[in-house]
């Protein structure tokens, strides 16, 4: 029996996806298994490993990723960890989005509410 879950996320790049979790310190591994309970596997696009044999995976579902794990063994707070990917994924998308149209970055800087402040200008 599977005991692995999926949580939808709203991440449609994963060049940026990858970026944002070795950003945040993890270990990527593209293209392979995701472990969970008993030695149960399934495939994702990118998966981090851990040592004790419950990884984090995150594979193409439609237009979007989802993350799959077994979180029981994962050891980690799901919901704290969607939002740190969702919150660095949204703010790295943005600023590729607002370069790409030709806009700089005037100023960014953190709330104390964790919320970031971007202030983007171009020249017309």
């Amino acid at each position: 029996m599977s005991h692995f879950t999926t949580i939808k996320v709203e991440i449609k790049n994963g060049i940026i996806l990858q970026e944002v979790l070795e950003e945040l310190g993890y270990q990527v591994a593209n293209n392979t298994k995701v472990r969970g309970y008993q030695g149960n596997t399934t495939q994702a696009e990118y998966v981090i490993k851990q040592d004790n044999g419950y990884d984090l995976g995150f594979r193409r579902s439609g237009e979007n990723y989802e993350l799959i794990a077994d979180f029981w063994g994962a050891k980690i707070n799901q919901k704290e960890f969607v939002n740190s990917i969702s919150q660095k994924y949204a703010h790295k998308t943005l600023i590729k989005s607002a370069n790409e149209q030709g806009f700089n970055i005037e100023e960014e800087e953190i709330l104390e509410d964790g919320t970031v402040r971007l202030v983007v200008g171009r020249w017309i």
